[in-house]
């Protein structure tokens, strides 16, 4: 072959080559959308706790993998049970009594019923604390059970530790004024637990170090022990700047409250407050909402704020303690809810609301209205406690805080097609599954237990 003949070749196969590659154009990714009619089927663990009931946070992940969970428990004489499951072999462990690990097996006292907080984990060792199940209703409101013939009032919350690697409980003591424990978080850094009591609302700081009960004072006047215009709903979420380990919470005002490290006198934010036209209007000293507390918060590092959810509209807000500034952000609500303008069913809004494995991933869990006959299920018209005041679907709802993108995931089911009711509780594993409890009927009686749902962002 003649040189031209040769260079002419070369040059015609590069332009066809060329050609190839802008004829292979790229697959253009699929738009991120929501998809509110999807049905999301949950995997259900029998933890074998015939006595469950409604459990309220109560759940974590840990570094060694594990979920971690307490099935709460309504009665006089029977405790919450810890149980722990590996989601590599699916196999469940039960790890202790409430009610044992207090000591308070043979005291014939009003049983240490729940956990009412989250797991918070420091060197190895899981933190959390104890809460009475047993109530009596008094004028529709959820008053300290009146133990009966034979037993003895609830002696208080404890805070208690557990040990992942040698399985062993301690016993830090009593929440002050014999009193549960509704609120808790830690400062793993300084190795200071901040607590609120229920009915109450005593502020309290544990020191690990100095095995210290500090009372700070009462954050909601009488609190839910109040009557009348002394009523006043109890923050459930506490919030903790890792870097000078200040904590904040709230009243029912929508006052943001603070305690710096050393420090016995609680402050208020003067810049902002929760009070917002958009979180609805609220009398209160009157029960059956959270007022215009925030519901569940966590820190956010990467921007140095508080991220919270507003339990009864569901609006997704920031808090920048620097600039002392809340911003609304954005609807958290189902689409359903959306679309009907309408309050979700749950009175007090929803805990379950975490920041996922990834850093920037928001995860929720929320209502969403019934439609029988294209008519929408109307639950009651108020509450005086905190209860679900109809029936509703759980959604599943992502938010994402790097792009600010929110998305609706769909319903969640059970394989036989019931709905999980009252729930109040999540947790996300290392591979991006969900976990929470809730309400099921099982061999025809109603319990709460473990149930999980796939990654929503696995394909």
């Amino acid at each position: 072959m003649k040189f031209n003949q040769l260079l002419f070749a070369i040059l015609f196969f590069g332009l066809a080559l060329m050609g190839c590659k802008q004829a292979v154009k790229p697959v253009a990714e699929a738009p991120v959308v929501s998809t509110p009619d999807a049905k999301l089927l949950a995997t259900v663990y029998n933890s074998g706790f015939e006595h469950s009931h409604d459990t309220y946070n109560g759940l974590s992940t840990a570094s060694d993998g594990k979920i971690y969970y307490v099935l709460c428990s309504p009665s006089i004489d029977t405790a919450g049970q810890m149980y722990c499951l590996d989601p590599k072999t699916s196999t469940i462990e039960h790890l202790g009594d409430l009610t044992e690990i207090c000591g308070e097996k043979d005291m014939k006292v009003v049983a240490q019923g729940k956990s009412h907080v989250n797991f918070v984990e420091s060197k190895g060792k899981l933190y959390f604390a104890t809460h009475l199940g047993y109530y009596s209703i008094i004028d529709g409101m959820e008053k300290t059970g009146i133990p009966t013939k034979g037993y003895k009032a609830y002696r208080g919350g404890h805070l208690l530790s557990y040990d992942m690697k040698t399985k062993a409980f301690e016993d830090f003591g009593l929440a002050p004024h014999n009193e549960g424990i509704i609120t808790m978080n830690m400062d793993t850094t300084r190795g200071l637990i901040y607590g609120i009591t229920w009915p109450t609302g005593y502020l309290f700081r544990y020191d690990l170090a100095k095995k210290e009960m500090k009372e700070i004072c009462a954050l909601a006047g009488k609190g839910e022990d109040g009557k009348g215009p002394d009523f006043r709903v109890v923050c459930r979420s506490i919030a903790i700047r890792p870097e000078d380990g200040t904590a904040y919470m709230t009243n029912a005002e929508g006052q943001i409250k603070f305690l710096k490290v050393g420090q016995d006198n609680i402050e208020t934010v003067e810049g902002d407050d929760l009070v917002k036209d958009y979180f609805g209007t609220y009398k209160v000293s009157t029960a059956g909402s959270m007022a215009y507390n925030w519901r569940q918060v966590f820190w956010y590092g990467p921007e140095n704020k508080i991220y919270g959810v507003h339990g009864n509209s569901g609006y997704l807000f920031s808090f920048d303690p620097a600039a002392q500034r809340v911003d609304v952000l954005e609807r958290l609500t189902s689409v359903p809810s959306k679309l009907t303008g309408m309050g979700d069913q749950f009175s007090y809004g929803y805990l379950g609301f975490k920041l996922g494995p990834d850093g920037h991933t928001i995860y929720y869990l929320t209502g969403a209205p019934i439609y029988i006959d294209g008519k929408r299920v109307k639950g009651a018209a108020s509450t005086a406690k905190g209860e679900a005041k109809g029936l509703e679907d759980l959604h599943l709802i992502t938010y994402d805080l790097q792009t600010k993108t929110y998305l609706d995931h769909g319903v969640i089911f059970f394989t036989d097609g019931q709905r999980p009711l009252y729930v109040n509780s999540i947790a996300i594993g290392d591979d991006g599954t969900v976990y929470s409890m809730g309400r099921m009927v099982r061999n025809g009686k109603e319990v709460t237990d473990l149930f999980s749902v796939p990654n929503p962002f696995k394909k």
